[in-house]
């Protein structure tokens, strides 16, 4: 009887362990993918002609960050630390976040840790071709966020259309978007995806560097289940040199509610390397 009962606890703890490591296992094996495919592109240095068509301050924050001449991005993997919490009143948590994207198959892999109320929590944004969902789960057991569905494919839109601008700036010469002048500091964009328009509003300074990017396109969703539209902007600061591009290392995320704004996210930035091979 007690040797049942040692092989049973046996099977409960190892599918345990199996399936709380579910989103990192999906997290692992699309970044193989992704790999696999975007190491048989052919890689093409950015020119003077693939920013010709760009409004100034696209063109200057180019050169600011100091693509020309270098490869093309096809894909991003990075390290970001910080802290972010669910409402105004809950409080802080430390938060570290892998993520991988790839330009050629549109897609963003966001794979995040953080502890909660003593907790471990993990979660994972999945986009890929302009289909997107988002789970966090307690424990990597327990779901306490699963959202998926054509709002939150916008906004995911919304999130990967950020990523370039801030993480890849290279991607910026783009087919997909159109590029509309506001003054010698600010443009307007609006990128196309997979049937999916989304807007964003993009202001620099005079040096050249990004400084935020606001849209209208993003919807509030703190547990997969319900959206509300809500303007959302990621200002951005603190320039430095990472393997040879000049790149904002810390940003804020901003929900602009009619009774004012909730910060919510607050990322350093590790790392940002581009066109990796292998993991």
């Amino acid at each position: 009887m007690v040797f049942y009962v040692v092989i049973t606890f046996t099977v409960i703890t190892l599918l345990t362990l199996y399936s709380a490591h579910q989103l990192k296992r999906k997290y692992n094996m699309e970044v193989r993918e992704g790999l696999k495919r975007t190491k048989e592109l052919e890689k093409t240095a950015v020119t003077e002609k693939d920013i010709a068509h760009l409004p100034e301050p696209i063109q200057k924050y180019l050169k600011y960050v100091g693509v020309l001449g270098k490869e093309k991005v096809y894909n991003i993997q990075v390290h970001i630390n910080g802290t972010m919490r669910i409402n105004k009143k809950s409080d802080w948590c430390n938060i570290k976040i892998q993520q991988y994207s790839f330009f050629d198959i549109l897609t963003r892999l966001f794979y995040l840790r953080l502890t909660m109320n003593g907790l471990p929590i993990k979660g994972l944004h999945f986009y890929k071709s302009g289909i997107a969902s988002m789970v966090i789960k307690i424990l990597g057991l327990i779901p306490v966020v699963n959202g998926s569905g054509e709002k939150m494919n916008q906004a995911e839109t919304v999130t990967v259309f950020n990523d370039m601008c801030i993480m890849a700036p290279a991607t910026l010469i783009d087919s997909r978007i159109q590029w509309r002048s506001i003054d010698d500091y600010t443009v307007e964009a609006t990128f196309k995806h997979n049937g999916i328009q989304i807007t964003a509003t993009l202001y620099f300074n005079e040096l050249g560097q990004l400084v935020n990017f606001v849209s209208d396109d993003r919807y509030y969703s703190p547990t997969g289940e319900t959206f509300e539209q809500v303007r959302w902007s990621t200002p951005i600061q603190s320039y430095q040199n990472i393997n040879g591009f000049n790149l904002a290392t810390y940003g804020e995320a901003i929900w602009s509610f009619p009774e004012g704004d909730f910060t919510y996210a607050k990322f350093y930035i590790q790392d940002i390397q581009y066109n990796l091979e292998k993991m």
